[in-house]
């Protein structure tokens, strides 16, 4: 019997790593979306702008609200027509939205373009969710590694996306960054082929150890205090990094004189730190608790916060985009291992759909005042923002490490 579990076990592994690899790939293709997005989103937007230049980054607001959308949009497509062609529908909407931010960038549209990033967010929207896909298709202690995995192919996006910029921008010119949007659309559809193999379980399925467990409430579940602190948590590590790397390459071009390539590289190494460690998260997550790992990432954009506070000058700005990026790694990923570990299979669908909404939610909000703040306070401004939540989030991650003590004890 021993050796038949055994059996098993290696069997339900071997396709989770079989739906982790294919998955990953499409993450490391389709992930170019956010890069190309946010390097040129909030300098075209300025570029197309009138006089009021404080909705330089609407574009990008527009990119978070599509997002959250996106979330809503492939919800519904799991339940009804399965993961696997709901995620073929999300490669396809950002081959639709780079057709549109192109075609805005040559009649020189504002809120044309601010309609093609909306549209590229909702397709990102989609693509947040393979996230979950891979951890709900593995075994509970596989599920960590099966998102640090999936999030790591976010090592090819950031050396891509950027470089698709710097490369195809120009292209067109002097239609400025057209090329880059043209250039996405069949690196999106080479994306589509990798989910035609996936075999992904039903989103409804149930595991041995739940099955006979009812599900419960959204109410009950998000008043947890394991899912309200890795949801807070995760999202405030996700719009504070979005609020510094919204505002960063208009306070190095337009603020601080710096050339737009030198703007994208540096958006190129905040990529890499946000993906790199993705390799080695889930195992410090297995190794000292993902409590501890959320704490790090808090601590790293603390840090991020000093740098930039610093100076201006070029290893200033790349410097906070580094440990930007890491902190949001540990802290992000850390995050959503708690939340993943606080509902059960059958009531994955609501508890993620709820908890993506809110996050996207916010993250567009952050985004929009990410330009406001910026245009009226200045670059020290939106760094400072980081202090007062950080230390928030350490409060509520030592509280819950508190009362997992009390509990074993």
């Amino acid at each position: 019997m021993l050796i038949a579990a055994a059996e098993d076990i290696g069997t339900v592994l071997r396709e989770a790593r079989r739906n982790v690899f294919l998955l990953g790939v499409a993450q490391a293709l389709l992930g170019v979306v956010g890069p190309i997005s946010f390097a040129v989103g909030g300098v075209a937007g300025h570029q197309l702008l009138g006089d009021d230049k404080s909705l330089a980054t609407a574009p990008l607001t527009a990119y978070n609200v599509g997002m959250a959308l996106g979330v809503i949009l492939v919800a519904i497509l799991s339940r009804s027509v399965g993961r696997r062609f709901a995620f073929m529908v999300g490669a396809m909407i950002a081959v639709i939205g780079g057709l549109i931010a192109a075609a805005a960038l040559f009649r020189e549209s504002f809120w044309a373009f601010a309609a093609g990033l909306a549209i590229l967010g909702s397709s990102n929207g989609f693509t947040q969710k393979l996230r979950f896909a891979a951890a709900d298709a593995s075994p509970s202690f596989y599920k960590a590694k099966a998102i640090s995995w999936i999030l790591g192919g976010g090592i090819v996006s950031a050396v891509l996306g950027p470089q698709i910029v710097i490369f195809a921008g120009d292209y067109f010119a002097p239609v400025w960054f057209a090329g880059a949007f043209v250039a996405l659309m069949p690196v999106c559809l080479v994306a589509l082929a990798f989910f035609l193999p996936l075999r992904l379980p039903k989103a409804t399925a149930t595991s041995a150890v739940h099955a006979d467990l009812p599900a419960r409430s959204l109410r009950e579940i998000v008043s947890g205090q394991r899912f309200s602190t890795g949801m807070i948590c995760g999202i405030s590590s996700y719009a504070l990094m979005t609020f510094m790397m919204t505002g960063a390459p208009v306070a190095m071009v337009v603020g601080c004189g710096f050339s737009s390539d030198l703007a994208t590289l540096g958006i190129q190494w905040h990529v890499l730190a946000m993906f790199a460690p993705s390799f080695a998260t889930g195992s410090l997550i297995s190794r000292f608790g993902a409590e501890r790992v959320v704490a790090c990432g808090l601590l790293l954009l603390m840090g991020c916060a000093a740098v930039a506070h610093l100076g201006l000058a070029l290893w200033n700005f790349w410097g906070a985009l580094v440990l930007l990026g890491l902190g949001w790694n540990f802290g992000f990923i850390g995050a959503t291992a708690i939340v993943a570990q606080s509902y059960r299979p059958q009531e994955a669908d609501k508890v993620q759909g709820f908890h993506d909404i809110v996050l996207f939610s916010t993250v567009a909000g952050s985004s929009f005042a990410s330009g406001k703040v910026l245009a009226v306070y200045g670059w020290d401004m939106l760094n400072a923002v980081i202090w007062p939540v950080a230390g928030f989030c350490l409060l509520l991650l030592f509280l819950l490490m508190r009362a997992g003590k009390r509990a074993a004890a």
